[in-house]
């Protein structure tokens, strides 16, 4: 299942009315100008899941509920299949499979995600983004560059990140194939993603 564009878009605008809240003060928590925010509202332009995770915490949903229009319903425990999950896409050609999409309350966001090799970027500064919190990346398979404010570490199979999200970060598949990796990003202190 992957959530269409225009569909996560409308959610994002409909719970911005309904909440009485303005294009400048989802521009100001999203990080972006109020004309890049309302490309991004109007979906016209990719949603990043940086975007969707700021849009959700600044409207109080999960950012389950942006995706698919749908609260996360299971509290015991979530049981995601190998080949199951739901299917987020990013920036180039990036797949990310949520792990745990119907599970609420969550305290991390687990993704199973494909960065594919792309020779044009292996000579370019990485792209950094940034979001509040940690993150544990687990390397599956493949090698990956990844990029931390001025750090540059190259990774392989069975390495492990973990770091504050909150600070430039990046990273890119190399080695002429993809890296498949394990991502967890989790809210400071503790604190529930809603």
């Amino acid at each position: 299942m992957e959530p269409n564009i225009e569909e996560v878009a409308g959610r994002i605008r409909a719970l911005r009315e309904d909440l009485d809240i303005t294009m400048q003060e989802m521009a100001d928590a999203t990080g972006r100008s109020v004309a890049e925010y309302a490309a991004q509202e109007s979906g016209k332009q990719d949603l990043s899941f940086t975007f969707l995770y700021k849009c959700a915490e600044r409207l109080g949903v999960d950012v389950i509920e942006l995706l698919t229009g749908e609260n996360p319903h299971l509290s015991g425990y979530s049981l995601t299949r190998a080949a199951d999950g739901l299917s987020i896409k990013r920036r180039a050609g990036f797949e990310y499979l949520h792990k745990a999409p119907h599970f609420k309350n969550k305290l991390a966001e687990p993704f199973l995600v494909t960065a594919p090799y792309l020779p044009e970027e292996q000579d370019k500064p990485i792209h950094l983004s940034y979001h509040v919190g940690q993150e544990l990346d687990y390397i599956i398979s493949g090698k990956m560059r990844f990029a931390y404010e001025d750090h540059v570490e190259e990774l392989e199979a069975g390495d492990l990140l973990m770091y504050d999200s909150g600070r430039g970060h990046g990273m890119i598949a190399t080695g002429g194939e993809p890296c498949v990796f394990l991502a967890v990003v989790m809210k400071p202190h503790g604190e529930t993603i809603i």
